[in-house]
């Protein structure tokens, strides 16, 4: 390995720090110019700016991080529950909130529609092998409630197992509660309007057509079975043990940071002081020789 002077060596380090920062910005701009394409998130007075939108989410997700440490040195136990209309930014909330965590810490459940062997099942038999173990965040994108929401809507449950749903919930999140597990639950409000805008700027966008499924083209015309049945859901499952919290999410940055900011204001996290990191001198064998890589193993290089 060839030498570099010191003073060489340190602009080096400095400039490929400033790369690393620089590759985490357009990660951030990239996911922006995704919401913002074919005109599907226009500007009507985000936080500020842009530039505070940015400033602040990334303020957050740091604080995110801390969480994070916390959780895993206190062994605490934490579900967020994320539940609304289809296309009312749930995902997106999720993915800032998990962009920057330790996927082996915070993940990610969601779950596809029942096979017919769960079917059989108790109810909530196959999310209880999601919950959380000691210093562990789970995030549900659609969760137990699809029985209270989509289920009952789409006549997918009998009005006995609905009503079975709602004596059962209260006492199943009572008991997560007892065994130590917190739970928030949000629920992502968007507008009529909002929604459609949104389902047509995915039917617009070949990158997104894949998010619009036959079951979110059938919830437009049950908009007011949807609504009927949220109603219904909030009042008969917001207890004092695991609250219902409103997300207002037709502006879908305010939406991220506000959720983002509550989230943290629910959990008693405190930052969690590490030891020094030291990066240990890299060690060199003289009979060690490194052998040439074929030219045929090279990933071609296009860019």
């Amino acid at each position: 390995m060839t030498e570099v002077p010191g003073s060489t060596r340190e602009m080096w380090e400095r400039n490929r720090l400033r790369e690393d920062v620089l590759d985490d910005i357009d990660e951030e701009i990239e996911l922006e110019l995704d919401d913002s394409r074919l005109g599907a998130d226009k500007d009507r007075g985000t936080p500020d700016s842009r530039r505070t939108y940015f400033r602040e989410l990334l303020r957050l997700q740091g604080e995110l991080v801390k969480l994070q440490d916390w959780i895993k040195d206190t062994g605490h136990r934490l579900v967020v529950i994320c539940e609304g209309r289809d296309a009312a930014g749930k995902g997106g909330v999720i993915k800032r909130i998990t962009q920057r965590l330790n996927p082996r810490i915070c993940r990610v459940a969601a779950l596809p529609a029942p096979n017919d062997r769960e079917r059989t099942q108790w109810y909530f038999q196959r999310y209880v092998s999601h919950l959380p173990a000691a210093g562990e965040i789970v995030l549900f994108d659609r969760s137990w409630y699809n029985r209270a929401g989509v289920e009952r809507v789409m006549n997918f449950c009998t009005d006995a197992e609905y009503e079975e749903f709602f004596r059962s919930v209260p006492e199943f999140e009572r008991m997560l509660v007892r065994s130590g597990i917190q739970i928030i639950k949000y629920w992502f409000s968007i507008s009529d309007d909002e929604q459609e805008m949104r389902f047509r700027a995915r039917m617009e966008d070949p990158l997104k057509q894949w998010k619009l499924s036959p079951m979110d083209l059938e919830s437009r015309r049950r908009w007011e079975s949807y609504t009927l049945a949220k109603e219904i859901m909030l009042e008969r499952s917001n207890i004092n043990e695991a609250p219902w919290w409103i997300v207002p999410a037709d502006d879908k940055k305010k939406a991220r940071l506000n959720c983002i900011s509550h989230l943290l204001s629910q959990v008693p996290y405190q930052e969690i002081q590490k030891p020094e990191v030291r990066l240990p001198e890299r060690v060199f064998s003289p009979d060690y020789l490194r052998q040439p890589v074929p030219d045929s193993m090279i990933v071609p290089q296009q860019y």
